[in-house]
């Protein structure tokens, strides 16, 4: 598939600390819309972590990417990226993330594609509205006369980033280093 293959040449993100606020902040009294059709409130998410990956957006097959695409650091990517979670979402939960989700701007009809095109088994999360890009303040870029949130994962314990993957580079890999964290990290009990 097109959107699944990485070309070799892509230009590697660099950390600007544009996520650097984020571990310690409590997540917002925000409620999303998922693909499942629940609303997900961010402030209770439930025990145990979460893992929340948060891409610009998915191709959809037939219709182009913004020009450009290619050379902007961080923003190809996003089915690969996604594809590592789900073929990663058994050593998630045994690493202890009790629940994974996606999320990006894209309308929920473009997501729910997805889901069903990858066979996600984990839902994504829509911010049409880029709500998280003002509390708790997720990064953000332009391309194509859209704003678009930048690659990055939350780790969230009780309501609270714990740690913050950013940059994320390559995207086809990362799943894998959110399930090194986990276990390298695992969950003291009264956290």
């Amino acid at each position: 598939m097109e959107f699944q293959n990485l070309p070799p040449d892509l230009p590697v993100p660099v950390d600007d600390g544009a996520a650097d606020h984020l571990p310690g902040r409590a997540l917002p009294a925000i409620e999303l819309s998922s693909t499942s059709g629940e609303r997900v409130a961010l402030d209770r998410l439930g025990p145990g972590r979460t893992v929340v990956y948060a891409y610009p957006r998915t191709g959809v097959p037939g219709r182009s990417m913004p020009a450009g695409w290619d050379e902007i650091p961080g923003a190809r990517g996003c089915t690969p990226e996604s594809c590592g979670f789900r073929d990663h979402a058994d050593d998630l939960a045994a690493a202890g993330a009790e629940r994974v989700y996606g999320l990006s701007s894209q309308d929920g009809a473009e997501q729910g594609e997805l889901v069903d095109r990858l066979g996600l088994p984990f839902d994504l999360l829509c911010d049409a509205e880029l709500r998280l890009a003002e509390d708790p303040g997720l990064p953000t870029f332009e391309a194509g006369g859209s704003t678009l949130y930048r690659r990055l994962t939350m780790v969230i314990a009780d309501g609270v980033i714990e740690h913050v993957f950013h940059p994320v580079f390559p995207p086809d890999e990362h799943a894998a280093e959110v399930v090194a964290w986990l276990q390298a990290n695992p969950l003291t009990s009264g956290s």
